[in-house]
């Protein structure tokens, strides 16, 4: 913890304006920084501050705020046996600097980000996506996807191929009311009050059926 109070202390004077906000909570330091310094950042920390490994790169969705997205890198120094987390905010439509050229394990983190809530990596020599399929249709990751997604994928035995179409839920699905019963519980669950109105079922134990 002293070791990271130091540490925290000699980025802030070392960067100055370019922390935005640094706090240290259950043993771990998380600093903020602008989207345009994240390249001066990246290359303190690395070269200066002993941060050699990149362990990680992800995003995280505020719908609420204007800039709603944090891209959020988590770096390893083995000599200081230290991690430490930088965040980023970045808004809808906004791209943020590749940092590949710093950290080359950077290539496919920044690819699952870009695929996952749409947040660009400037200057990033691939750009595609790397988890979902061809042709998909929005960001799984953003709380506003839907759960079942917008299309769905099957194999038609006419065309001899792959098809996308538009996402159809049964009508049972759609009218699900949380109170049906379980089944296969040895013990009655909340909702399974309604299996007792079901036709033919006993009056010993509602949760089981004749």
């Amino acid at each position: 913890m002293a070791d990271l109070a130091y540490l925290n202390e000699s980025i802030n004077s070392a960067l100055g304006g370019a922390v935005v906000e640094s706090v240290m909570v259950r043993g771990e330091l998380t600093i903020e920084v602008p989207a345009a310094e994240i390249l001066r950042v990246m290359l303190h920390l690395r070269d200066q501050a002993e941060f050699k490994i990149l362990v990680d790169i992800c995003g995280v969705d505020w719908p609420q705020r204007d800039k709603r997205f944090d891209v959020v890198y988590h770096l390893l120094s083995l000599t200081r046996n230290a991690r430490i987390r930088v965040k980023a905010k970045v808004a809808e439509g906004e791209g943020i600097s590749s940092v590949i050229g710093v950290y080359p394990a950077a290539g496919w983190f920044e690819r699952e980000t870009f695929d996952m809530y749409g947040v660009a990596f400037a200057d990033h020599p691939d750009m595609r996506r790397i988890l979902t399929d061809y042709g998909f249709s929005g960001y799984p990751l953003r709380k506003d996807f839907p759960l079942t997604g917008y299309v769905e994928l099957r194999y038609d035995d006419e065309l001899k191929r792959v098809v996308y179409q538009p996402v159809q839920l049964v009508q049972e699905f759609r009218d699900f009311d949380f109170m049906s019963p379980w089944e296969g519980a040895p013990h009655i669950l909340p909702g399974d009050e309604k299996a007792a109105m079901a036709p033919g079922a006993t009056s010993g134990d509602p949760g089981k059926k004749p």
